[in-house]
């Protein structure tokens, strides 16, 4: 977790990006937080969602973004979902082992930023 949370930093603060990161296990449940200097305090909240999304639903949580501005509204009132791109899955050997959201900027750099970790362990 720390190794993916210090490679999403680095893409941030490379970018000059202020942005809260989260990296939770594959129940969606926090292992790592990070909300990064003059970073707003809800964005800390919308990565813990972003992440817990992508654990939970098994893929990036653009996909019900992309829904929703397709037409299928109903998703607005899915339960424990964070329907914004930013929260991208873990997967190692083929299993979901966790995911990384991030919040503070635009969703397409959110994304940018979380892709970034995941990335650092794959290495």
């Amino acid at each position: 977790a720390n190794r993916i949370l210090e490679a999403a930093r680095d893409e941030a603060q490379r970018n000059g990006w202020a942005v809260a990161i989260a990296v939770v296990d594959d129940g969606g449940h926090p292992i790592a937080l990070a909300r990064l200097d003059g970073t707003a305090p809800v964005s800390a909240y919308m990565a813990q969602e972003k992440a817990r999304t992508a654990a939970l639903g098994r893929r990036e949580s653009k996909l019900y973004e992309d829904m929703i501005n397709g037409g299928r509204t109903a998703f607005l009132s899915a339960p424990l979902v964070a329907t914004l791109e930013g929260g991208v899955p873990v997967i190692v050997d083929g299993q979901v082992a966790g995911a990384v959201g991030v919040s503070g900027v635009k969703s397409d750099q959110d994304a940018q930023i979380a892709k970034a970790g995941v990335r650092s362990i794959a290495a």
